[in-house]
């Protein structure tokens, strides 16, 4: 598409940005930002300073399209005269209701995204009709390369779009279409830019990316990926995103063992620790399984932290399957579970399944997973108490900064020391603090 510019001897326009979601969401309202600023744009924080204000929206479970939809009130409220353009999941599943909200001027799907500014413009010529843009992503079958400039001292990657699963609770595949690869040439030209702007840690990202190369005829896999970076960025950390268990392959557990700069951190999302529910979900392995892949990554890569997600309250789930996942989740060496009560979403399997449980019960159950999760998350951190880390520093803020160890955990230490934002520094431990740990710049 055509660069339109738009400050012609005028004062530049101005563009804010608010983004609900997973990572993926952050790397492609980053990339958003991009295409306003090569459009001419100033980027502002100031929501009501702004003349125009993008949304980028999640609807992975139903408080998440609410929370979309009190976001886009809220900000309209804050700022009348802005365009708002709302983008991205909830707009791709819903946006007739998104119509329906008054103030709201364009809304973009989940693809097409390089238009955004020509639909920005017409708005800003005619606000009386809306600009409804969702295309069908059934029938998308090429990565939508996006440009990119990272906002953050980790630079997140995008290298994969879409999902083939169809899990019967999930709407994601019909929001996000059909696994779509980013070509490792296109990875290797961004990673030459990451590595000409100095960026220390990057994190592969996607919605299936252990799925990356499945729709090329070439036989590319998530390694390949993986390498590809390691040689064209040469990262100081390389941290991978969410991965299922079943595409742990033998391959990338010996390349993050023989590889340091690969982070000592995966999430391996779970579910359930009941193998009946893990059926009725359509998950494609057992606990048997999961629980050997843990074993296994324990053995082979030295304080590795393995997190993961949770979904309790699926249709049928009765209190023997609910204390089986229990037991499960105690017995593996967790440093972090994401609990997640089930949510119905028109479309999938699951919102159709009889057995629908309580809210209230839900409730209770995913207090109890919260509860373990907490425990296990502590016991992680403490065992870093007396120990010297590394970290990469990242914010500042309330007299601390903070960054995190290779294997995930949070440290704070103190404004005062040596370490500023962007360093590499060692720190010494000393004990628990908020989110993580605190300890002292050596």
């Amino acid at each position: 598409m055509e660069t339109i510019l738009l400050n012609e001897g005028n004062d530049k326009l101005k563009a804010a940005f608010y983004n609900l979601g997973c990572k993926v969401n952050q790397y492609e309202t980053e990339a958003i930002r991009k295409i306003f600023l090569t459009s001419g744009y100033e980027i502002v924080d100031e929501l009501n300073a702004a003349d125009v204000i993008v949304v980028n929206t999640c609807a992975v479970t139903s408080l998440s399209e609410q929370k979309s939809r009190q976001i886009i009130r809220r900000l309209i409220r804050a700022n009348q005269s802005a365009i708002m353009c709302v983008m991205g999941c909830y707009a791709q599943n819903s946006p007739q209701k998104i119509s329906e909200i008054d103030g709201v001027d364009v809304i973009i799907g989940t693809a097409d995204r390089m238009k955004i500014i020509e639909f920005v413009e017409e708005a800003r010529k005619n606000r009386e009709e809306k600009i409804l843009h969702v295309d069908d992503v059934k029938k998308i079958s090429v990565f939508e390369e996006l440009p990119h400039t990272p906002q953050r001292t980790r630079a997140f990657l995008k290298i994969e779009d879409g999902c083939n699963n169809f899990c019967a609770y999930c709407i994601i595949p019909y929001l996000r279409g059909r696994v779509r690869s980013r070509s490792l040439e296109n990875i290797r030209a961004e990673c030459l830019q990451l590595a000409g702007n100095g960026y220390r840690e990057i994190v592969l990202t996607g919605i299936h990316i252990g799925a990356y190369g499945q729709d090329f005829k070439n036989k590319i896999t998530l390694v390949d990926a993986v390498k590809m970076v390691l040689e064209t960025a040469n990262p100081y950390r390389l941290r991978l995103g969410s991965i299922e268990s079943a595409e742990m392959s033998d391959e990338l557990i010996e390349l993050m063992k023989s590889d340091e700069r690969i982070c000592n951190h995966v999430h391996l999302p779970l579910q359930s620790g009941s193998d009946e529910i893990l059926k009725a979900m359509r998950r494609p392995y057992t606990t048997k399984n999961f629980a050997a892949l843990i074993s296994k990554l324990v053995k082979e890569i030295p304080d590795i932290s393995i997190g993961t997600d949770l979904i309790v309250g699926f249709p049928n789930e009765t209190d023997k399957n609910f204390e089986e996942t229990i037991e499960f989740i105690k017995a593996q060496p967790f440093s972090k579970i994401h609990v997640f009560p089930f949510s119905a979403r028109e479309g999938t399997l699951a919102a159709t399944m009889p057995n629908q449980i309580s809210a209230q019960v839900k409730k209770i159950r995913a207090n109890q997973a919260l509860e373990i999760s907490a425990s296990k998350e502590k016991n992680f951190a403490e065992k870093l108490i007396g120990k010297t880390v590394e970290i990469i520093a990242e914010t500042e803020e309330n007299n601390f900064i903070d960054g995190l160890t290779k294997n995930y955990v949070r440290v704070y230490l103190p404004t005062n020391s040596e370490i500023k934002s962007g360093d590499v520094g060692k720190v010494k431990i000393e004990k628990i603090f908020r989110n993580g740990v605190l300890g002292n710049a050596i």
